[in-house]
């Protein structure tokens, strides 16, 4: 820490807060001293490996640190990709047609980008284990953090059967002869599995799948380039140019305004689980080092999966294709364009490789809901907003209850099998997607407050060791949007793509994680008691991490005398 730090941290530590609200406990529990367990037991392979590294007796224990910088990275560029941007997509592009399509997803990439930028300035500055929801509880109001503490945990439970039903249908494609309960039921068994492993279990799992789709992805884009250029196999749709033909017919955008807006509520559940970088942070080696880095792959997320690739989409289905998502009244085995490209071009294989993807990127997603809905249920336990069964951690560094309770979640997935099938995908779909703009709504306000407070107890923006490229305003910025998103998406409540107005049950359907959140948000009120905090009793030393400062100005100093297109450079990328 530098001198100017110790003393402005110093000098705030010796105030007297007569109304200053004592923050949750941040970090207090530490781990009992344990042997190195054996191999078998450290892996979740032993019975010993079951029983709990140490008793609770109220302050938490923390899950070790075992990520490594490349796990991070990868995580953030690849990580939870999956049925939203590969199988949604296709209902967005059959709802709003490929203009709005692209828009939507680049509001919501700017939106993104601001909140990604937020959590990993609040991150590195407040190591929290399991969960940043509880950023919520410090800097705005306990009740809202008890709220998005337990809306982020009933997002990732709902969305878990989601990824397996589409998991179940995405093999349908090579044969529907199997029921899908069958396949549903694999999944959920390899879900399982992977998650008898951990943290690193997970880690290792998410940087091969993402890697996997980073390679994919790359690949797709160069044939979705060659098939617009007119490259395609003699006799298929794209063995002429056609450039952007099919924003000229059957149009760019489909169902007006109406049509614009109801893409937002896709993308969202497409971008869900961008923020889980500053979730597994938590429980990397050396997050100071690794999660600034691992943030700043975000932009490429963004710009090659989500931009590019749902460019070329555009450019090569039409939005009126039958076999798209929403064009037929249930999930079809051809619903994603990805897929649909392949298909469409006769290129033999490529139809059936990108299904593969799309299969691993579901599988993957999968696995990413168990770990962010269990991490985040850990924390509400230890600080007392849920059962204290739920912070059991056991020797091969699980959380065992909490794991247990999200997966109880997937066999919601069975329900897709009955006549309402679809009617639950869309309940799910909605719920999931406008969930998770609560919460990145709230990393934004959380960034604003701790900033205000930040200034507040004399603390200058230097003494901040990762800052968020856009500041307080990329934060406003990211708010702006969240909640310009949740209007146009209350909107498309009332009035749905296709024209009239929507009954009760209709609205509830777009629109339910609104009361959801509500509900929670009085559950916090009733139990805690407490209402929005201001700024003077937001406590921002406890907690907080101590930084080498030697060396953090002294890549200061090399930044600084860099040329100004590498200073952006490294500010953005690197």
């Amino acid at each position: 820490m530098s001198d100017i730090e110790k003393g402005s941290a110093g000098s705030h530590d010796k105030e007297t807060r007569v109304d200053a609200v004592p923050p949750p406990a941040y970090e207090t529990g530490v781990a009992e001293d344990l042997p190195q367990e054996d191999f078998m037991t450290r892996n979740g392979l032993s019975l010993a490996s079951f029983k709990p590294r140490r008793y609770h007796t109220g302050d938490g224990t923390e899950i070790e640190r075992t990520m490594k910088s490349r796990h991070l990275h990868m995580i953030a560029i690849g990580g939870s990709i999956g049925a939203g941007f590969f199988v949604g997509s296709g209902k967005a592009l059959h709802n709003g047609g490929p203009a709005s399509l692209l828009i939507d997803f680049a509001i919501i990439g700017v939106m993104m980008f601001n909140v990604v930028y937020a959590l990993g300035e609040l991150a590195v500055m407040f190591p929290v284990t399991g969960g940043f929801y509880t950023y919520s509880t410090r800097f705005i109001d306990p009740s809202w953090g008890f709220a998005m503490g337990w809306n982020y945990v009933f997002q990732w439970a709902i969305v878990l059967p989601l990824e397996l039903t589409v998991c179940g249908f995405t093999v349908g494609y090579w044969n529907q002869d199997i029921n899908v309960a069958v396949w549903i039921t694999i999944f959920l068994v390899a879900i399982i599995i992977i998650n008898v492993f951990g943290t690193l279990g997970y880690a290792e799992e998410e940087f091969w799948a993402s890697a996997f789709k980073l390679g994919a992805t790359i690949v797709f884009l160069i044939i979705c380039l060659v098939m617009v250029l007119g490259g395609g196999p003699k006799g298929s749709r794209y063995d002429h140019y056609s450039g952007a033909k099919l924003w000229y017919a059957p149009g760019a955008f489909a169902n007006g305004f109406r049509g614009f807006c109801s893409c937002f509520v896709t993308a969202a559940f497409a971008f869900s689980g961008t923020e889980l970088v500053g979730l597994a942070a938590a429980e990397a080696q050396n997050p100071v080092k690794s999660l600034p880095g691992a943030i700043k792959q975000v932009f490429w997320r963004i710009t090659l999966f989500y931009i590019l690739g749902l460019f070329f989409v555009g450019l090569l289905i039409p939005y009126n294709d039958e076999n798209l998502l929403g064009a037929n009244p249930f999930i079809n085995v051809n619903a994603s364009p990805f897929v649909l490209v392949g298909k469409y071009a006769n290129l033999t294989g490529f139809d059936s490789f990108m299904n593969v993807v799309i299969l691993v990127s579901v599988l993957s997603l999968g696995v990413s809901c168990v770990y962010g809905g269990s991490r985040t249920l850990v924390a509400l336990a230890q600080q007392g907003y849920a059962p204290k069964i739920f912070a059991y951690v056991d020797r091969s560094n699980r959380p065992l209850f909490s794991v247990l309770a999200i997966i109880a979640f997937g066999p919601i997935a069975y329900v897709s099998l009955a006549a309402a099938g679809s009617t639950v995908f869309d309940w799910l779909l909605s719920l999931s997607g406008l969930a998770a703009l609560f919460t990145w709504g709230s990393i934004c306000l959380s960034h604003i407050r701790f900033r205000k407070a930040w200034a507040l107890k004399g603390h200058s923006v230097d003494e901040i060791p990762f800052q968020a490229a856009g500041g307080v305003w990329g934060s406003w910025l990211g708010l702006v949007l969240v909640v310009l998103v949740l209007i146009a998406q209350f909107y498309v409540a009332i009035c749905p793509p296709g024209g009239g107005f929507n009954d009760a049950k209709g609205f509830f359907v777009q629109y339910l994680a609104l009361p959801v959140v509500i509900v929670f948000w009085i559950g916090g009120f009733v139990w805690k008691g407490t209402s929005w905090l201001r700024a003077d009793q937001i406590d921002v030393d406890t907690g907080r991490r101590q930084h080498d400062w030697d060396s953090i100005n002294a890549y200061r100093a090399e930044l600084a005398a860099m040329p100004a297109w590498r200073r952006w450079f490294h500010k953005l990328f690197v």
